[in-house]
């Protein structure tokens, strides 16, 4: 990335299709990263110097989240090392649950990849134990 006063998602799109991750735009403001290998998709979206990161672990009717499995996704030993839950209405009385991560970008240097691919590769990792609390709900 070029080193600018303030991030820009051309310069993220283009570090992140460098290291091998299939990118895509879906609007002007967001990129789709997908991990080749895996086909695991992460949504990204710049807004000012944050860059969110999120990733849809399932989709399930709203009675399916019950209070242990909540519990089971904020306990401190869940596996989940560096990323967080989210709930989102998904409609149709179903709830989105997403795996979460963000990075805040400074001048789009060295430090700032460096923080851009770690936030990818551990919603990349955390997604795998986010799937194994969750594999018993139907999506």
């Amino acid at each position: 990335m070029t080193v600018t006063s303030v991030p820009e998602l051309g310069q993220i799109h283009a570090l992140l299709a460098e290291k091998g991750y299939d990118i895509s735009e879906p609007a002007a403001d967001s990129l789709k990263i997908t991990e080749v290998q895996s086909g695991v998709s992460v949504q990204a979206v710049l807004q000012g110097d944050i860059l969110f990161l999120s990733l849809v672990c399932t989709v399930v009717p709203r009675t399916a989240v019950t209070a242990e499995l909540m519990a089971r996704m904020l306990a401190a030993d869940n596996g989940i090392s560096t990323s967080y839950f989210q709930l989102y209405e998904a409609g149709g009385g179903n709830v989105a649950i997403t795996l979460n991560n963000f990075c805040k970008l400074l001048d789009g240097g060295p430090e700032d990849e460096d923080d851009i691919l770690s936030c990818v590769h551990f919603l990349l990792v955390d997604v795998w134990s986010a799937r194994r609390l969750l594999g018993s709900l139907q999506s």
